[in-house]
C-alpha cells in the first residue's frame, strides 16, 4: 500500500495511505492548525488528476498531535514513533466496529455484487458434499478497503454480516443549485447517491439520496463543484476516547475544500465546439440558457469559454476542480494540473 511522508520531526511521522482515504475531508475539519488541505476532490475520485486528496502545507505549524488520524473513518492518516502507528480507543477507525461475517453464511455472491469498495470476495465456494443442498466456502472482507456501508449486511438473505457506521449525520442537496454533473454520484465512497430513471411527466430530483447506504462521511460536498450539497455529522457512532471533543469540532460546516488544481488547454488541439463550455456545472449555474446550449447567445461566462474558436479559461479562482469539463471534450484538450499548496 502506498505510503506518503507528511511531515517527520524527531521520532515521529506522519504518514498519509491515499488508497485508504475517500475525501471526506474529516481532517481538515478538526485540525487546529489548519495544516491539512483538501480539494480535486471529484476529479481524484474520477481519475483525472495526478494528486492525492489530501496535502500538507509546507508553514511547520503541525504540532503532530494525531486528531486528524484518530477522526480518519478509515484509518488514512498515521502518526507513527518509531515507525509504529499509535492506535488506541480514541481512534474512530479502532473504535469501529469491523464489518465481519459469521457461521450464517451461506456464499450466495449477494454482497460481492453490492459492494461499492469491491472489498469482498467468496474463495473456495463450491456446492456441499453432504447431501444438502448448500453451498459452501468462505467469504472474506477486506478491512483495509472496507467503508462501513452496510450494503452487504442489507442484502444478506442470512442475516450473517454485522458492522457499524462511522457517523450519523444529515444529508441537504439544494436542486435549484444543482447542476446533475454527477461529481457527488461518482465521489460517494458508499454508492449512497445515484439518478433515478423516470417516466413521462414525472418530475424526479437531480440526484437521489440512499439513506440506508450514506455514512455521512461529507466527501459529496467536498466534491460539488457548485456547493450545492451540505453534510453534518450529528453522531460518531462507535464510543471512542474524546467523542465529545470531536464532535463540538465537526458540527459546523465543513470548510470549502481548497483549490489544488489549474485548468489546462491546448488550443493546438481544440475544436472549438463548446461542449467543456457547456456542461461546466459553474458556467451553468450562472445562467441555465447556457446550460440549455445557447453559448454564443451569452457574453459572459463565469469559468470557460470559446474565444476565435479556441477554448478560454476565464477565471481560474472559480472552478470547482471536478473535471467535468475534461470528460466530455472529444479530444482531450482541456484537462486539470495539480496546484501547488504553500
Amino acid at each position: 500500500m502506498r505510503e506518503v511522508l507528511l511531515e517527520s520531526r524527531e521520532e515521529k511521522q506522519h504518514i498519509y495511505l491515499p488508497d485508504k482515504c475517500i475525501g471526506c475531508g474529516s481532517c481538515v475539519q478538526v485540525c487546529p492548525k489548519g495544516e491539512l488541505v483538501i480539494g480535486s476532490v471529484g476529479a481524484v475520485a474520477r481519475g483525472l488528476i495526478d494528486k492525492d486528496y489530501i496535502e500538507k502545507r509546507k508553514s511547520g505549524a503541525c504540532a503532530l498531535c494525531a486528531l486528524c488520524a484518530r477522526i480518519c473513518p478509515t484509518g488514512a492518516l498515521e502518526v507513527r514513533t518509531g515507525e509504529k502507528a499509535e492506535k488506541d480507543d480514541s481512534y474512530l477507525s479502532v473504535a469501529l466496529q469491523a464489518t465481519a461475517v459469521n457461521e450464517k453464511c451461506v456464499h450466495c455472491g449477494l454482497c460481492v455484487e453490492v459492494c461499492p469498495q469491491g472489498c469482498i470476495e467468496i474463495v473456495d465456494r463450491h456446492l456441499a458434499e453432504d447431501g444438502s443442498l448448500k453451498m459452501q466456502g468462505r467469504t472474506l472482507i477486506d478491512l483495509n478497503s472496507c467503508v462501513h456501508c452496510g450494503w452487504c449486511a442489507a442484502v444478506c438473505p442470512a442475516g450473517a454480516i454485522t458492522f457499524q457506521k462511522p457517523f450519523a449525520g444529515e444529508f441537504f442537496r439544494d436542486d435549484q443549485v444543482c447542476q446533475a454533473c454527477r461529481t457527488c454520484v461518482h465521489t460517494c465512497p458508499a454508492n449512497a447517491l445515484f439518478n433515478r430513471d423516470w417516466e413521462k411527466g414525472e418530475i424526479v430530483e437531480k440526484v437521489t439520496h440512499r439513506k440506508e447506504a450514506c455514512i455521512y462521511c461529507g466527501a459529496c460536498a467536498q466534491a460539488c463543484p457548485v456547493r450545492a450539497i451540505v453534510v453534518r455529522k450529528t453522531d460518531i457512532v462507535p464510543e471512542m476516547k474524546g467523542k465529545k471533543a470531536f464532535l463540538k469540532k465537526l458540527s459546523d460546516q465543513a470548510p470549502w475544500p481548497t483549490l489544488t488544481s489549474i485548468l489546462e488547454t491546448d488550443e493546438d488541439t481544440c475544436l472549438g465546439c463548446g461542449n467543456c463550455v457547456i456542461a461546466c456545472p459553474v458556467n451553468a449555474l450562472s445562467d441555465p440558457y447556457l446550460a440549455a446550449g445557447h453559448l454564443n447567445e451569452l457574453d459572459q461566462k463565469p469559468l470557460l469559454e470559446v474565444l476565435n474558436g479556441t477554448v478560454r479559461v476565464v477565471d481560474q479562482e472559480v472552478c470547482g476542480s471536478c473535471a467535468t469539463c475534461s470528460m466530455i471534450c472529444p479530444v482531450e484538450a482541456i484537462w486539470l494540473r495539480r496546484r501547488e499548496v504553500i
